[in-house]
């Protein structure tokens, strides 16, 4: 399969080459076929949600503004929750928005001018700074962006992510402001050649089939061979909401899901899951090995139904699989340099990359209560 199939890759320019051989051979893996992880991982982050506007549509998700109704947290709002976040020990501020709410909202196209910013990603970089000041090491989610918009904020950013969801045409990204799956790799490779340590994932139950969820493994697949800069793959079910009508998949689903994930992914790649959302307990044997970002502070703003664990449940889920559990920063230890870190060269030699800035750095270096909160993550390996 070409990357001239999957939805809007002709328009991006996005070539990938997935080898029906290896599609059907995900397609026969399944949970007895991979070994369990010998550790899990968790990052303690603060949920920073500048905005719930969001140019698409999507009917399975909560980020969904009417016209008139959009909100934007104020640089105020945002340092209060910041502050709250390092004084609960956090190391990481997650930032999220829809795909540019500007763009569609003349509500928080109006305010963003008002606060002297022409775009929600010159917004971002102020309050990935601001976060920086405070003592947390952001992760930024902006959903889709071009190279110039993720340009502006990477030095800013100790990682990034965007959820690939699908690379199948499905009815749930239909409407006028239709999601491209293209678009989404588009995203991806940018950040591979932008050096940016990356997030992405799949989502579970939203109309997808069998083939369709290999492909889009073997997707981001191809695109971390290339650049080297996926650090960890969701697999995410898709849950129910006041605006969704998908059925929550099957555990049986999700174990054959999570278990393809694990086998077609580089072991570097981390397979997480949400546990939160997900029926982790059950998942773990699958190769789980990364339970992402959890908040003792703050809801999870995409998903405010489901509540976040807290920590004593997450050593709970890590004693009943028999393995440790290890806090970890928003960037995999692999990024930084060898003095704070591992190596952060990609694999196969190819791409000569400084994954992460000095504005960064600088961060985890620095002789402050702080620095030293990263640092004692980083030892804790």
């Amino acid at each position: 399969m070409a990357g001239a199939d999957i939805p809007g890759a002709d328009e991006y320019d996005v070539t990938l080459t997935l080898d029906d051989s290896e599609v059907q051979r995900l397609l026969d893996v399944g949970p007895e076929d991979v070994a369990p992880a010998d550790e899990l991982t968790f990052a303690k982050n603060v949920f920073v949600p500048l905005t719930t506007a969001c140019r698409y549509t999507c009917t399975y998700c909560t980020y969904f503004d009417p016209p008139g109704e959009a909100s934007l947290l104020s640089p105020e709002a945002v340092r209060d929750i910041l502050e709250t976040g390092a004084d609960a020990g956090c190391t990481e501020a997650l930032f999220t928005f829809g795909d540019d709410p500007d763009d569609r909202y003349t509500r928080v196209h109006d305010q963003l001018d008002e606060w002297g910013h022409d775009s929600i990603h010159s917004y971002l970089r102020e309050v990935c700074e601001m976060a920086l000041d405070v003592g947390l090491l952001p992760h930024s989610n902006p959903g889709d962006q071009t190279r110039e918009q993720m340009a502006l904020v990477a030095d800013v950013n100790a990682s990034m992510g965007v959820m690939l969801e699908t690379t199948a045409d499905v009815a749930a990204h239909a409407g006028p402001r239709r999601k491209s799956p293209g678009q989404r790799l588009d995203t991806l490779r940018n950040a591979g050649e932008l050096g940016v340590p990356f997030t992405t994932g799949i989502l579970v139950g939203i109309g997808e089939g069998w083939r369709d969820r290999a492909e889009s493994l073997l997707a981001i697949r191809e695109l971390h061979e290339r650049y080297g800069h996926i650090q960890e793959v969701i697999v995410q079910n898709v849950v129910p909401n006041e605006r969704s009508t998908f059925e929550r998949p099957s555990v049986e689903t999700m174990r054959r899901v999570v278990a393809m994930a694990r086998e077609c992914l580089p072991e570097e790649v981390s397979v997480q899951v949400p546990p939160n959302l997900s029926p982790t307990r059950e998942l773990l044997d699958c190769g789980v090995d990364d339970l992402g970002g959890v908040s003792p502070v703050t809801d999870d703003h995409i998903n405010p139904d489901y509540e976040w664990p807290a920590l004593r449940e997450l050593e709970d889920i890590a004693d009943g699989a028999g393995v440790p559990l290890r806090e970890r920063l928003p960037v995999y230890r692999r990024y930084l340099p060898d003095e704070v870190g591992q190596s952060g060269d990609a694999d196969d030699g190819t791409v000569d990359t400084e994954w992460i800035s000095e504005t960064v750095l600088s961060a985890v270096r620095a002789d402050d209560a702080a620095g030293a909160r990263y640092r004692t993550v980083l030892d804790g390996r």
